[in-house]
């Protein structure tokens, strides 16, 4: 691997728990230098299994993974001082206060950069003297991200790093990302805000049962799914009265109750037509909404799918009994 483009490579990695059950499934991926890299998925698709695995804190079933060119549980002495890493719970001792907390992490990490400069950085410079257990869900949150940026880390693995935090500290984590990316950090994030993923990411990939279901830039990955117009029919219209599908350039479509909901790759070609249309005819189509595909579209549309399968395999096993 050349680690002067890739500080992350991971090949058909796998994690299997005791009893069998595999969270993990042939995963491979790389993150570029200074590339920020988001992991997305379902509840139980396998993210923070991946990311222990990756930060070094569990060795893999199978396949191999690299950070900084080293295998990071096998060689940890030679990754842990240059990374940064910020679990979904910091797990802190609750009776320290946010100094005490910081002076103490700061005496387990080499190269430490001053505790206060850390703190201010995360907007808890003020709150140095108040015990852990009396900070705010958001505030424990941030708490965990000083840790980890303490080092200065060349890679930074960020675990839900806003859950927890409002509006304002959610916007204020996203600009203190990019400042960190803009420096030459790699960080590698999972998240469950799809607009934070869109707002921050490079590169990312979806994951689900312990697999990518698709992986690239934002607009790659978002123009893999079709835009959609859906309305309501006019009184004494049906579908059948519609222009044929195919003339308005439609992919697909869904009819719910009297709502239809046309699926499109040519959304301005597919809803020029339909206007027209409704014009020649002198309809109004209510509540009529056009919109591209978004990335979560397309996150919904791998969980739709997903769920569609399951159904589909336990109807089979049903069916063969």
């Amino acid at each position: 691997m050349n680690t002067d483009q890739y500080v992350i490579d991971v090949e058909g990695l796998r994690r299997t728990y005791a009893g069998g059950f595999e969270a993990v499934r042939s995963l491979s991926f790389s993150v570029a230098r200074g590339e920020l890299f988001a992991l997305l998925g379902t509840n139980g698709a396998g993210k923070t299994s991946t990311m222990e695995l990756l930060e070094g804190l569990a060795a893999p079933t199978g396949g191999t993974v690299r950070v900084l060119g080293h295998d990071p549980y096998a060689e940890r002495a030679a990754v842990r001082p240059r990374i940064g890493v910020m679990l979904q719970e910091g797990g802190f001792p609750s009776e320290l206060t946010v100094l005490e907390t910081a002076r103490m992490w700061a005496g387990c990490t080499s190269g430490a950069r001053p505790v206060g400069d850390v703190l201010e950085r995360v907007g808890l410079g003020g709150r140095g003297k108040v015990r852990v257990k009396q900070l705010s869900g958001g505030e424990r949150r941030r708490l965990d991200l000083a840790m980890a940026l303490l080092a200065d880390p060349e890679v930074l693995f960020l675990d839900e790093p806003t859950t927890g935090l409002d509006a304002e500290g959610r916007q204020e984590t996203w600009e203190l990302v990019r400042e960190l990316r803009e420096a030459g950090t790699t960080v590698l994030l999972t998240t469950h805000y799809l607009e934070e993923a869109e707002t921050l990411a490079d590169r990312l990939a979806i994951m689900h049962e312990g697999r990518i279901a698709a992986e690239g830039r934002v607009e790659e990955v978002v123009a893999a799914h079709p835009s959609r117009i859906s309305f309501t029919l006019p009184d004494g219209y049906h579908l059948g009265d519609l222009p044929p599908l195919g003339a308005l350039g439609v992919t697909g479509h869904e009819l719910n109750g009297r709502t239809v909901r046309l699926h499109t790759d040519r959304l301005q070609r597919s809803a020029a037509a339909l206007l027209d249309w409704a014009g020649t005819a002198g309809v109004e189509l209510r509540g009529l909404d056009m919109r591209s595909a978004s990335l979560e579209e397309a996150f919904l549309h791998i969980a739709r799918e997903a769920k569609n399968g399951r159904n589909q395999n336990a109807k089979e096993e049903v069916a063969a009994r």
